[in-house]
């Protein structure tokens, strides 16, 4: 509730970590890293103890997850494996599933072999169910295959949750093909015969994650949502939305509200609301291939200050004014001359007759608005008053550049509308906040984590109450609030 860290560990991990699961009691943890042993460790987590450790498998590692009813036994799987662990003493011992002779079950067992797993679930007489890639549930006994559940999904089982009050089984993932039921969660008996299938509807989702409890499930889906499901009526609502794959680049705060607008590789455009915490309006945009809604390799749209013109710059190496009249179509003005790149920021004066552009060649220019007629004299630029500043360039923010900086780092920035914070987010996955101007060299700043690499995008709602920042490799939205 204080969102603050309990406790860090590091150390043992030299890579990332793919996998991480709290033993019964919550007092331990099991983790997995990425690298080529594919390592284990389990610790006492308040403190931050390593307990025991041992090489997981040859092969990439997806799952890890202790019984729900022990602090000592948890199961790992993934490329053509299981196994099956036990912590004694220092030391941790797996066992590898078994398949010998063909187990009960259904479809064509001759043809029986170990697949891809990509989930875990547990039953009573310690039993372990386990979803493959193919589709097919296998039942454990120990670390023996004692059933099949072929097909259980059409496609992978990406997921499966236990509930041990009524010891029932949610499974889901991804179906193949056209079905009439589209996509669906399924509930199982300790048996594994199918109790009940509940529909999401059609559509292309992908089910990542589910949960049970209370008479209704949850599920996480690759897209980024979260859908419940009321098991009484079978009905079922989006109560958290989300971009879904690919990057975040589009990112506009409203004038005067509280709302903001994103744009993403997912082809759809959204519009959110602060407060709320909700999805206002979504709107799919078909763009045409290898083209998208952003800073970087699409189009910047900026209105000027007086209400004017409107800015487009592109990835031609342009940008074009024009004109805003009233019952009038679009009529260009004129356009900026001399960029060697695309526009990656862009930023009226106050008084609207200048523009500055900053360019994928790491370049900020000034131009005459709107005759597109580059400023070259450094004493004017430096009287000129900006009615926004988003370009990570110049020397009002030459500090926000971290020692060895690549150019590529920093990639966005946006000053606040009281002119006295600037934020920027880089390729690290930092958000940061700096005092403006930022005209000393590595200039001090406060840090903020929780986005993976890297920050796309940075805006202050109009009122700098909120800060907002897209994410590239996380498709993830993060609403800051500004003390």
């Amino acid at each position: 509730m204080s969102k603050e860290t309990l406790s860090v560990i590091q150390g043992f991990h030299t890579k990332g970590v793919c996998a991480v699961n709290f033993s019964c009691n919550g007092k331990l943890l099991v983790t997995v890293g990425v690298d080529a042993a594919h390592s284990i460790a389990v610790w006492k987590w308040v403190e931050g103890i390593k307990l025991a450790s041992s090489h997981g498998h040859t092969e990439r590692i997806f799952v890890a997850e202790f019984r729900p009813d022990s602090d000592s036994q948890f199961v790992t799987c993934g490329v053509k494996h299981v196994k099956f662990w036990t912590l004694a003493g220092g030391q941790l011992v797996g066992k590898r599933g078994v398949i010998t002779a063909p187990p009960q079950g259904e479809g064509d067992e001759s043809q029986l072999r170990m697949q891809t797993m990509l989930s875990v679930a547990f039953g009573a007489d310690n039993l372990t169910f386990t979803g493959a890639m193919n589709g097919d549930v296998f039942v454990w006994s120990s670390q023996k295959l004692v059933r099949l559940v072929s097909r259980a999904h059409s496609g992978p089982v990406f997921t499966m949750h236990t509930t041990l009050r009524d010891g029932l089984i949610v499974t889901g993932g991804k179906e193949k093909g056209n079905t009439k039921e589209g996509v669906v969660i399924k509930l199982w008996d300790q048996e594994m015969k199918r109790c009940r299938s509940l529909s999401l509807g059609p559509g292309p989702c992908v089910v990542r994650s589910v949960c049970r409890g209370k008479g209704k499930i949850l599920v996480g889906t690759k897209d980024s949502e979260i859908i419940e499901i009321t098991e009484k009526s079978a009905s079922s609502q989006t109560i958290v939305h989300g971009h879904g794959e690919g990057e975040i680049w589009g990112l506009a705060c409203h004038p005067d509200r509280e709302v903001f607008v994103t744009a993403s590789d997912d082809q759809t455009v959204r519009l959110w609301d602060v407060a709320s915490k909700t999805m206002v309006k979504m709107s799919p945009w078909a763009w045409p291939l290898g083209q998208r809604p952003s800073l970087l390799m699409g189009n910047c749209l900026l209105f000027s200050p007086d209400g004017k013109y409107l800015a487009v710059g592109c990835d031609d190496n342009c940008v074009d004014f024009y004109e805003l009249r009233d019952g009038r179509p679009l009529t260009r003005a004129g356009y900026c001359k001399g960029i060697s790149s695309f526009v990656t920021q862009m930023d009226f004066s106050a008084d609207g007759k200048f523009i500055q552009v900053s360019t994928g060649a790491y370049e900020r220019l000034v131009f005459t608005v709107p005759g597109g007629n580059p400023l070259k004299d450094r004493k004017e630029i430096n009287r000129i008053t900006w009615a926004s500043w988003t370009s990570a360039l110049g020397n009002e923010v030459i500090g926000v550049w971290p020692r060895n900086a690549d150019k590529a780092d920093v990639n966005c920035a946006n000053l606040s509308a009281s002119g006295l914070s600037l934020a920027t987010g880089d390729d690290f996955g930092f958000v940061k906040l700096f005092d403006f101007p930022v005209t000393e060299k590595f200039a001090p700043f406060k840090r903020y984590v929780g986005h993976s690499a890297h920050v796309t995008n940075v805006r202050f709602t109009s009122d700098d109450r909120y800060l907002i920042s897209a994410g590239g490799d996380d498709c993830c939205i993060f609403v800051w609030k500004c003390m």
